[in-house]
């Protein structure tokens, strides 16, 4: 049986770094690890397709050849899945479709033949065995959580990784605990499930002897959720396979908690790890403590980021306007915040209520769920009705996107950020594209765009003060490049 595996289209937003990727003539940041897992779980007789709608178009050749048509999609690429699947239709093949999209919305999609929904370990093999008795049925899913000490290596030979910036792997699923606005423990849980250290290490090894000398981005929703383990086994295991090779820098996300454990924050760092995300939502204790964030509450939470910085970890944030308890002084709060810490990667979206949340489920009690969730975090939208009046609060948030976002705003920012940052010394591996990068900066930022004084101020002061720190002062170059596009376009 021939089996295409279809990963659809991602709109241009923050995380997209569709602006950026040019730079280092890259087409996407990260291949679909979801679906490399699918195809994993496939029988090996079977043969496979990939088409990652983020580097190639789905052709009619494409259709033509498959028996069956897998689809895996985030709610963020609602609109090319319902570009794409009347074409499957109309081909004549039977459409598979399973992950986060179709798991929460599963009647929104009459062209798929058979859904496959929640954690795919266990409905797959259902899925399958009903096939192999020529009794598939429409829907499979499931309220257990899956045992990822049984999920297979993904298969990279799907994809060419000539096209990806970073490549992903995943260690663990779920999050301990309980933000009301977010749809993981959702649909993965509050009791972290861990895969074993030696899987780990088998798909680092797979990944390295494929060529892969670029960064790693490790997609648990809360890796550090189960510290004794990471401390004990996965840590000084990836401590050991870094030894003697080059490139490979690990990103992953945590909870700002990570910063009360020094001797953590140490072996990650050792271990390779150079970049976090943390959910930091607000500065205001009050909408933390409406929205469950107790992990964030009662602490310096500037103080928390700038001592990641200097132990080594640049730290990525994600943050919110809109809780039931902002009022207009949150906006400019909120720029001070960022500035403050120098969180350089700064995303800042309207609060909305996916589907499934504890907050959605809120909002649907007071009648104030408007449209369906977009998935995308900074569209400037929110599906449901806030407290502060609607104009006021978009008006606030582009005030919010248009200072942290400006190159007076942003260059400042990464000026603070480097001055705080202690980067431990890793070994790498330069790329021919990264030096091309450097180049295209200087032409389309710094002779082309409006902010070209602000990029040359930055060049020399880091050539002066830090040249250590100076191809990651040309990266945030490129980086503020692709928000500031993103700001003009999608943000109304």
């Amino acid at each position: 049986m021939n089996i295409l595996l279809v990963y659809p289209e991602f709109p241009d937003t923050f995380w997209s770094f569709k602006h950026a990727l040019k730079f280092v003539m890259k087409k996407s940041s990260s291949p679909p690890l979801g679906l490399l897992t699918v195809a994993a779980m496939l029988p090996a007789t079977w043969e496979k397709r990939l088409v990652d709608m983020n580097v190639s178009k789905l052709k009619p050749a494409d259709l033509a050849w498959a028996d069956m048509v897998f689809v895996s999609a985030m709610a963020v690429q609602r609109d090319s899945v319902l570009d794409i699947l009347p074409k499957i239709k109309a081909a004549g093949k039977i459409i598979v479709a399973g992950g986060p999209l179709f798991t929460a919305e599963p009647e929104a999609y009459p062209d798929v033949d058979h859904l496959v929904l929640n954690e795919a370990e266990i409905p797959l093999p259902l899925f399958l065995s009903d096939l192999g008795r020529g009794k598939p049925q429409p829907i499979y899913a499931t309220d257990e959580f899956a045992d990822l000490t049984k999920t297979p290596v993904p298969l990279w030979e799907l994809i060419d990784l000539r096209y990806y910036d970073s490549l992903s792997l995943q260690f663990t699923r779920g999050c301990p605990f309980n933000c009301d606005f977010c749809n993981v423990t959702a649909l993965l849980g509050h009791k972290m499930r861990l895969k074993t250290t030696k899987q780990l290490i088998t798909e680092l090894d797979k990944i390295y002897d494929l060529g892969w000398r670029r960064g790693i981005f490790i997609v648990d929703d809360n890796f550090i959720g189960n510290k004794r383990v990471l401390k004990e086994e996965v840590l000084p295991a990836m401590i050991d396979w870094r030894k003697g090779k080059k490139g490979c820098l690990f990103t992953t996300e945590a909870s700002v908690n990570l910063s009360d454990d020094n001797e953590l924050v140490e072996m990650m760092v050792k271990a390779g790890f150079s970049q976090v995300f943390i959910g930091i939502e607000t500065p205001d204790d009050v909408a933390l403590a409406e929205c469950s964030k107790s992990q964030n509450r009662n602490r310096d939470l500037v103080s928390s980021v700038q001592k990641l910085q200097q132990m080594g970890l640049q730290v990525m944030g994600g943050f919110i306007v809109g809780f039931d308890s902002d009022d207009e002084t949150i906006f400019q709060r909120m720029i001070d915040f960022i500035q403050k810490t120098g969180i350089v990667t700064a995303m800042v979206g309207l609060l909305q209520a996916p589907n499934g949340t504890q907050l959605y489920q809120r909002m649907l009690r007071e009648g104030r769920i408007r449209t369906d969730f977009s998935g995308d975090n900074v569209d400037g939208e929110t599906n449901m009705i806030p407290m502060m009046e609607i104009s006021k609060l978009k008006a606030g948030y582009r005030k919010i996107l248009d200072s942290i976002y400006s190159a007076n705003g942003f260059y400042e920012r990464v000026r603070t950020f480097l001055k705080n940052y202690r980067p431990q010394r890793q070994s790498v591996s330069l790329q021919p594209s990264e030096i091309g990068a450097l180049f295209k900066s200087i032409f389309e930022i710094g002779f082309k765009s409006k902010e070209r004084k602000e990029y040359w101020r930055l060049f020399f002061w880091t050539l002066f003060h830090c040249p250590k720190k100076f191809p990651l002062a040309i990266t945030f170059t490129i980086y503020g490049y692709h928000f500031r596009k993103v700001n003009e376009l999608h943000v109304a």
